[in-house]
C-alpha cells in the first residue's frame, strides 16, 4: 500500500507553531492544503506565515522561486470544517485536551469521506482514547512530529488498539513520501521518544537533588564524557520548565505512579517560582545579558602517577589502557585477575562506576562512563570522604595527563553518564518485550528525535551483554524504591546465550 496521493489535499487544524510546520511538510512534499483554526482569521495569519518561511526558504537556495510559488497556490485558509470535506488526510495539532480533540474528530467524521484518514499530533494523550470517540476508530493513527516540524526527519506512527493496519501503513507511506523517517509504535505512554528519554532528565536532576554536583557541571559531563549534544538542564531549559515536567507527569501518571517515571521535585519548584527557562529568561541558569555563566567544576592540576596496575578487564573503559600508555604511564598487568580496576601507585583504587559507592570500600576512586574514552574531553571522578587525598589526586592527575578536564563530583552510585546511560538502555529493553516498538526503531527514534550520540541497543552491544543489568541491580540494592529495579526483559538479555559466543558473558 502507498500513501496519500500527492494530488489529494490534506488538511491541518490548528494553527499554532507545531500546526503550521505540518502544514509547511505536507506542502513542500506536493499537497494542496488547506488550514483551519476554531479562531477567526488565525488560518489566513498561518498561511501568511508559511508564506513568509517558504520565501526564506528561496533566499538560502533551499527552494526555488517557480516552487515557491507553485506552494503559495496550494495553500489556503478554511472558513469552517465543512471546506475539509474533500480532504484525504485530516491532521489534528489543536489543544492537548481529550475532550478537545475528540470532538473534533467526531465533528470530522460527519464531514469527510470515508477513505479520509485522521491523524492525532498528540504528544502526551492516548491515541485509543480519542479513537475511543469515533464509530470508525480504525481511520485514526498518531503522527508525531517533533519541532520544528519542518526540520526535524522523525515521524513516530502510533497505532491505537483499534487503528486498522491499513490506517498505519498508509500514515508510514505518507511520512515517507514526505521526506521523513517514520518509526511504527504502540499506543503506549510517551510513544517511543518520550518514554524512553525520562532517564536522561531524572537522572541528572536526581543528581543534582543528591547535591552531587551543580547543574552546569551535570550538563558538562553528559556534553563531554557522555557525547550528548546538549545537557538535561539546558536542553529543559530550550524546551521550557514547564512542558518538559507536564510531559513526565503525564507519563508518570499514564504508568500508574510507576517509581521508574516520577517526576523531579527540585523542576516542580522551578515551575512554580515561574522560572521556566530561556522563554522567561530564567530556569536552571540565568538568561539575562548580564548574568554570569555559570561554569562546570573543573580541577586544579594534579601530578600523575608514574604507573599504574591493571587488574581484571575494564570492560567498556578498556580502551583507557592504550591511552595511559600513549601518555606515558607504564601500565603494570597483575597476573592474577582480583577484579576490574586500577591500582594507584599510593595503593588506591580507580574503577568504572558500577552502581556502588565510594564509602563501601577502602580508598576507591570512581570514573564515570564515556561515550569514547579517547575523544571525550571531560571526565567525571567520584570519592568518598574516606578516599584519601593522594588516591584522588593521583586519580585527577591520571586523566588530565590523557587531556581530559576532570570534575569531582559527591559519592553517588551509578554517578552520570552511567546510570543514564542504563536507564535508558533498561527502559529500551522494556519496550521492545511490551511491543511497543523494534529494536531498530527505537534507536532511529532516540538518535533522530533527541539527537541521541547512539541508540540504546547500539549501547547496549558496545557496553556488553550484562553491564546495564548489573550497574541497575547494584543501585536497585541502595535504592529499593523500584526505580533502578532492572526490567525482566533486562534479565533475560544479560543472563540470555550468545549464541554466537556461546556464552552468557
Amino acid at each position: 500500500m502507498t500513501g496519500i496521493d500527492l494530488s489529494s489535499p490534506v488538511a491541518v487544524v490548528g494553527t499554532g507553531t507545531m500546526g503550521q510546520g505540518i502544514a509547511q511538510v505536507a506542502l513542500v512534499a506536493g499537497h494542496p492544503v488547506r488550514l483551519y483554526d476554531a479562531v477567526p482569521g488565525r488560518a489566513r495569519e498561518a498561511a501568511d506565515a508559511i508564506g513568509a518561511r517558504l520565501d526564506r526558504l528561496v533566499v538560502k537556495d533551499r527552494l526555488t522561486g517557480a516552487d515557491r510559488d507553485a506552494a503559495r497556490a496550494r495553500l489556503t485558509s478554511a472558513e469552517t470544517l465543512a471546506d475539509l470535506a474533500d480532504c484525504t488526510l485530516v491532521v489534528e495539532a489543536v489543544l492537548e485536551r481529550l475532550d478537545a480533540k475528540q470532538g473534533l474528530f467526531r465533528e470530522l467524521e460527519d464531514i469527510v469521506g470515508e477513505d479520509c484518514l485522521l491523524a492525532t499530533n498528540t504528544s502526551s494523550l492516548s491515541v485509543t482514547a480519542i479513537g475511543g470517540a469515533l464509530r470508525n476508530p480504525g481511520r485514526l493513527v498518531g503522527l508525531h512530529f517533533f519541532n520544528p516540524a519542518p526540520l526535524l526527519p522523525l515521524i513516530e506512527v502510533v497505532s491505537g488498539f483499534a487503528t486498522d493496519v491499513t490506517s498505519a501503513t498508509r500514515a508510514y507511506e505518507t511520512a515517507r513520501a514526505w521526506g521523513k523517517t517514520p518509526v511504527a509504535c504502540a499506543d503506549t505512554p510517551g510513544f517511543i521518544v518520550n518514554r524512553i528519554a525520562r532517564p536522561f532528565y531524572a537522572e541528572a536532576f536526581a543528581v543534582y537533588e543528591a547535591q552531587g554536583a551543580d547543574p552546569a557541571t551535570i550538563d558538562a559531563i553528559l556534553r563531554e564524557s557522555g557525547g550528548f549534544k546538549m545537557g538535561a538542564f539546558e536542553l529543559t531549559d530550550l524546551i521550557g520548565q514547564d512542558v518538559n515536567e507536564s510531559v513526565t507527569h503525564s507519563v508518570w501518571r499514564a504508568f500508574f505512579q510507576d517509581a521508574r517515571f516520577t517526576p523531579s521535585l527540585a523542576q516542580q519548584r522551578l515551575v512554580e517560582a515561574g522560572r521556566l527557562g530561556r522563554k522567561t529568561g530564567q530556569g536552571w541558569y540565568d538568561y539575562a545579558d548580564d548574568a554570569d555563566r555559570s561554569e562546570p567544576h573543573t580541577a586544579e592540576p594534579a601530578q600523575p602517577p608514574a604507573y599504574v596496575v591493571a587488574e581484571g578487564d575494564l570492560g567498556p573503559a578498556a580502551e583507557l589502557l592504550a591511552l595511559i600508555r600513549e601518555a606515558g604511564i607504564q601500565v603494570r598487568d597483575d597476573d592474577e585477575d582480583h577484579g576490574t580496576r586500577l591500582v594507584l601507585p599510593g595503593g588506591g583504587q580507580l574503577a568504572l562506576a558500577d552502581g556502588q559507592t565510594s564509602v563501601e570500600f577502602r580508598d576507591v576512586v570512581y570514573f564515570d562512563l564515556a561515550l569514547d574514552y579517547r575523544w571525550a574531553t571531560r571526565i567525571a571522578l567520584s570519592a568518598s570522604q574516606d578516599t584519601t587525598s593522594q588516591t584522588l589526586s593521583e586519580a585527577i592527575g591520571l586523566f588530565q595527563a590523557l587531556g581530559k578536564d576532570v570534575s569531582v563530583i559527591g559519592d553517588v552510585p551509578g554517578m552520570i553518564v552511567a546510570r543514564t546511560v542504563a536507564r535508558i538502555v533498561d527502559l529500551a529493553h522494556d519496550a521492545v518485550a511490551k511491543g511497543v516498538a523494534t529494536e531498530e526503531d527505537i534507536d532511529t527514534a532516540m538518535r533522530l528525535g533527541v539527537n541521541y550520540p547512539l541508540g540504546p541497543f547500539e549501547w547496549s552491544r558496545r557496553l556488553g551483554r550484562n553491564w546495564a543489568y548489573a550497574l541497575l541491580d547494584d543501585l536497585h540494592l541502595r535504592d529499593p524504591s523500584g526505580r533502578y529495579a532492572p526490567s525482566l526483559a533486562l534479565y533475560r538479555h544479560a543472563y540470555a546465550t550468545d549464541k554466537r559466543e556461546g556464552s552468557t558473558s
